[in-house]
């Protein structure tokens, strides 16, 4: 054999060697790069959270929806690498996923498909997380106060829960779960402080709840749970000492609900008490015009949703009486909720005379003594006087009413002119030499009055009342909205407030005016608000189309128009 055909062999055998070696170690690559899936443990509490890792050389991205049936899922992350093994080029990604239980018990992590592979099954062991209380020297803790352990049905309980924690948060979550045959709903801001207990210093958060009862029995309150992550110190981190996770499970507790009383009254008000009281109770008023009645009610253990409106007094037909929408204050007092509400009243009298407003009551169940009670106001009495000139608080008094309330010596004087037609030419004629010299002297006295405008020029009203704009911005401040209508429509010299707004020449000041009547008669927005709105567009006066209506004329007219 010669030495070429030697040495073309031994080439031969060493690509074979070659070959194979690069197929095993392609293997081995391939090997290496199977997608798998593993937990960072196998056994946690309530309230904590578990990392589930996925590797793969797939080029997808895990699915991870078959999850979300038992799992919160939190803090996703993925990274890839390439690298060289055993001679052959590695791709592989690696996937993180924080889990989060919602319930206790062996769940499974189902397998999770990754391009076209898919991991396998795992279990995992979610215990129930231990109570911890401030005696335990523990991170963090739990404490809930209920206000009332056995309530009547759609009786308002506060729930207060606190959460006490002996580090910073860098995030958290505070639950508490609705019980099944309540409803529950959070109630203001969250509270914060801090607490010392047992030679440790804690932050306290306090967040506060409403639970009513819908049914009588026992009523199974589950405890809050918190699950967060701290902020972990340097050597924490580097000795590994924590992960930095926080949780903490409050005590469950059962609450006996009992049924409504056969004896209640209706409509069913269960309560810790309350107190009705005047704000403002006028003694005197005029026909005609608004008189206003404040009632404040205060009451202990509802909130505003559960408190029936404040009822409206009849009077028949001595007087008329509007109601303004009532106003709220919710609070928490002790860890019950309480609630005051206050009504502005407008009466307008229609003939002079006593008025006997009758107290308001409301019937109320004492959820304390286990008892009916009645709350009322005593009655008022008001001495009411002839209104000047007889106008009405416009739109409230009906044209009927209106003419009414007109004083007697009007009528006269209105049908003395019917019969006696002739004074007038007499009256002209008489006139006639004083109109020449009036008119010279008018004439002068407009042309010196156009130099200047009065600020606040006393207007005559259709039966010659008299109001200014000083009358006005005081019935803005301490009067009734009735009075407020009442003034304009004098000044304006007409019989209503859609008239009022038509003689006014500015816009701001009638969409002011259409605001207040939606607050009132509407319920849209707030009534304290269009009053504030009023004051503002009002304090210089009400602009009127043609300065001449709003003020007095300089010449007496010689004939009546």
């Amino acid at each position: 054999m010669s030495t070429g055909s030697r040495y073309r062999k031994f080439n031969r055998w060493v690509l074979l060697c070659l070959l194979a070696s690069m197929s095993m170690s392609m293997s081995v690559g391939m090997a290496h790069a199977q997608t798998r899936a593993w937990l960072d443990r196998d056994s946690i509490s309530q309230g904590e959270t578990v990392t589930l890792n996925i590797e793969t050389d797939q080029g997808g991205v895990p699915d991870y929806a078959p999850l979300r049936a038992d799992f919160a899922l939190s803090n996703q992350s993925s990274s890839r690498q390439m690298q060289m093994r055993n001679g052959a080029v590695s791709n592989t990604a690696l996937f993180a996923v924080a889990l989060s239980p919602q319930r206790t018990g062996t769940l499974i992590i189902p397998a999770l498909r990754v391009g076209n592979a898919q991991t396998a099954p795992m279990q995992l062991v979610v215990t129930q997380a231990p109570v911890a209380s401030r005696d335990s020297n523990a991170l963090a803790f739990i404490e809930t106060d209920v206000d009332v352990t056995q309530p009547y049905v759609q009786q308002s309980v506060g729930v207060v829960v606190r959460l006490f924690f002996a580090t910073q948060l860098a995030s958290g979550e505070l639950v508490l779960d609705t019980p099944a045959g309540a409803s529950l709903q959070r109630v203001g801001d969250d509270r914060t402080s801090t607490r010392e207990i047992g030679g440790r210093r804690y932050n306290v958060v306090e967040r506060r709840f409403l639970l009513v009862p819908e049914r009588s029995g026992p009523l199974q309150v589950t405890g809050a749970r918190f699950s967060g992550q701290g902020v972990g110190g340097f050597f924490d981190d580097f000795f590994g000492r924590d992960n930095g996770q926080l949780s903490a499970r409050g005590p469950d507790q059962t609450l006996q609900v009992r049924a409504i009383p056969a004896d209640a009254p209706q409509p069913w008000l269960p309560l810790k008490g309350l107190q009705l009281r005047y704000t403002a109770a006028p003694r005197q008023g005029r026909t005609g015009e608004a008189t206003t009645i404040v009632v404040e009610a205060t009451a202990n253990g509802v909130t505003k949703a559960q408190f029936p409106e404040l009822p409206v007094p009849s009077l028949g037909d001595s007087a008329q009486v509007f109601a303004e929408p009532p106003q709220y204050d919710e609070t928490f007092n002790g860890g019950s909720p309480q609630l005051k509400l206050t009504r502005r009243y407008s009466i307008v009298p229609q003939q002079p005379g006593t008025l006997t407003v009758p107290g308001i009551g409301m019937e109320w169940w004492d959820v304390q003594a286990g008892q009916a009670r009645t709350a009322t106001l005593p009655d008022l009495q008001l001495q009411i006087t002839q209104g000047a000139g007889g106008i009405a608080a416009p739109p409230l008094v009906q044209p009927a009413a209106a003419a009414a309330a007109v004083p007697d010596e009007a009528l006269a004087v209105a049908a003395s002119a019917a019969v006696r037609p002739w004074v007038w030419p007499a009256l002209a004629a008489g006139f006639a030499l004083l109109w020449l010299v009036t008119l010279v002297w008018g004439l002068s006295r407009r042309a010196a009055g156009a130099q200047g405008e009065r600020e606040a020029p006393r207007v005559v009203g259709t039966h010659g009342s008299r109001y200014s704009s000083a009358d006005l911005r005081r019935a803005l401040d301490v009067g009734g909205l009735d009075e407020v209508v009442h003034i304009l429509a004098a000044m304006a010299g007409v019989d209503d407030l859609d008239a009022v707004m038509a003689k006014l020449d500015d816009e701001s000041q009638r969409q002011a005016l259409e605001r207040m009547q939606r607050a009132r008669w509407a319920g849209e927005g707030d009534v304290a608000a269009a009053r504030a709105r009023l004051r503002e567009v009002f304090r210089q006066g009400p602009h009127w189309r043609g300065r001449a209506m709003a003020e007095k004329p300089v010449l007496d007219p010689l004939y009546p128009g």
